[in-house]
């Protein structure tokens, strides 16, 4: 049975309350959220798909407004969020409150408010005679690592006429960002070889050696900056690298057998993620090499924990923004340092600006919050998509 459009929330503030409630971290199937959706959409006859998840437990939403031609514009935002865990809230972190102007609840900022503004669009986009299509993008499990993305990406390139521009809805207080740097995340174990810790000639610490490559992740970023690989569009201009968790050893009287480290590389998005990692695995197969001569049984083993998500150049955009600068956003572009899906629709030779409202600096926090303003400004500017589209 189809709901009638008169008991659906229709102001984004409503929608997002409603979006606030599915308390869906990464990992997590986000289908009670997405059901939501496809019934909200149903209400107004916009046809709908999913792309699932291999574990088929979590979704992305794919949703056109128009017809199926070529030419519209892509509104991508995910789905899932940061846990709340650990964090004091003042209120219920999963039921949207308002206090002093601000819409307090996790994901208010990053990133439900986007989606809830262009669901707010969708009651007027459905009446209009769109020209072009308006394509809704709703991810999974983005805050991992960008995962759930390139399956939609890969879909819609596939299966339907390529959209002129992609805006992707993170906090940016309504300015259009045109820079992005990339992040790979990886795992760096060393395999060393216990012995009495009186007896160090007769091991090798595995700790040690971890400290010796911790070090050596400090000092490719030094040289990096020293060398002059710099874009000031960024507020840390260089490619970055941090090493997060590090864990190992049984005891303090034993040589540790074994220790392992978290750690991430975040590439401006013209150097990749190869050339920085590159200086990395030189020290570490040299060190390797070196220390199984001592013992065969010595190894330092580095994977990638996630895919790289690539960075987003300043290139292919002039469609994108000349979008943005219609709908009233005119601000010079800028640069972020944190990752989204922007590269990956990049990637898939689609131009990609981010724009949505709140800000960053609210996102993952304690008492996360969207303002007002900030959320009747992105509302405006659906408002304002539909005549565009329509022209």
């Amino acid at each position: 049975m189809t709901t009638s459009p008169a008991s659906l929330p229709a102001t984004a503030r409503d929608i997002l309350a409603t979006l606030v409630d599915f308390d869906l971290l990464s990992r997590q199937s986000n289908l009670a959220l997405i059901e939501w959706v496809e019934q909200y959409l149903d209400a107004y006859g916009i046809s709908h798909e999913r792309i699932a998840s291999d574990d088929g437990e979590r979704f992305n939403l794919l949703a056109r407004i128009g017809p199926d031609v070529a030419g519209g514009v892509v509104l991508s935002g995910h789905t899932d969020v940061v846990p709340v865990e650990g964090q004091q809230w003042q209120s219920d972190p999963f039921t949207l409150t308002e206090r002093d102007g601000r819409l307090y609840g996790r994901g208010s900022c990053d990133m439900k408010g986007f989606l809830a503004c262009a669901l707010s669009g969708v009651p007027d986009w459905s009446r209009r005679e769109l020209k072009r299509p308006i394509w809704l993008a709703f991810s999974y499990d983005e805050e991992i690592g960008c995962l759930g993305a390139p399956r939609m990406i890969e879909h819609l390139v596939k299966h339907h006429p390529a959209p002129s521009a992609v805006i992707i809805g993170e906090p940016t207080l309504m300015a259009p960002v045109i820079l992005q740097k990339g992040i790979t995340t990886l795992r760096t174990i060393i395999h060393g070889v216990p012995s009495h810790s009186s007896q160090v000639n007769q091991g090798i610490s595995a700790i040690h050696i971890a400290a010796r490559l911790v070090s050596r992740i400090e000092d490719i970023m030094s040289e990096l900056a020293e060398e002059g690989s710099l874009d000031d569009a960024f507020n840390v201009p260089h490619s970055s690298l941090h090493v997060g968790t590090i864990k190992g050893g049984n005891a303090i009287n034993i040589m540790a057998q074994h220790c392992e480290f978290d750690w991430e590389i975040r590439h401006l998005p013209e150097e990749g993620f190869e050339a920085v990692y590159q200086r990395f695995r030189e020290y570490s197969d040299e060190l390797e090499t070196t220390l199984k001569g001592v013992n065969a049984d010595f190894a330092i083993e580095t994977t990638t924990l996630t895919d790289t998500v690539p960075g987003l150049e300043n290139r292919n955009n002039e469609e994108a923004l000349a979008l943005l600068e219609k709908l009233g956003v005119r601000e010079p572009g800028q640069a972020v340092a944190y990752a989204t899906e922007a590269g990956q629709f990049q990637r898939a030779g689609l131009q990609a600006v981010i724009c949505g409202p709140g800000s960053i600096e609210q996102a993952h926090r304690a008492d996360e919050f969207i303002s007002l303003e900030q959320l009747e400004r992105g509302e405006r500017l659906m408002q304002s998509l539909g005549p565009i589209m329509a022209e």
